[in-house]
């Protein structure tokens, strides 16, 4: 009966988010704030906290050096670097009655 009760409370939580730190990046091992050690079988990760190419379009022009400059346009793909890093603290989303983590961004000033 108790843990009726109690699985009835936690189904009304619409989410359950989790600040953890990352203790290891490769294997991904995070901590959370309750102690609880995640490994990269239990998180899913966001795009915010992986690395990832953009295709993006230029059109500029390189800076002047003595009066000469170059034209640099086209098509190219940038990498953002953003995988995390040892001592990155981020925030998850709990899945809802599982033990798997949506890791959604890095919190910053804490």
């Amino acid at each position: 009966m108790k843990k009726a009760a109690l699985d009835a409370m936690e189904a009304k939580k619409p989410v359950n988010i989790v600040f953890g730190t990352v203790m290891s990046a490769a294997p991904l091992v995070i901590v959370t704030e309750q102690q609880m050690m995640l490994g990269q079988n239990q998180l899913i990760l966001s795009r915010n906290v992986t690395a990832y190419n953009v295709p993006v379009a230029v059109n500029w022009t390189t800076g002047s050096k003595e009066g000469h400059t170059h034209p640099v346009s086209g098509s190219k793909v940038l990498t953002i670097n953003n995988g995390l890093v040892v001592g990155d603290k981020v925030w998850m989303i709990r899945e809802q009655g599982g033990q798997r983590f949506l890791v959604v961004d890095r919190v910053v000033g804490v």
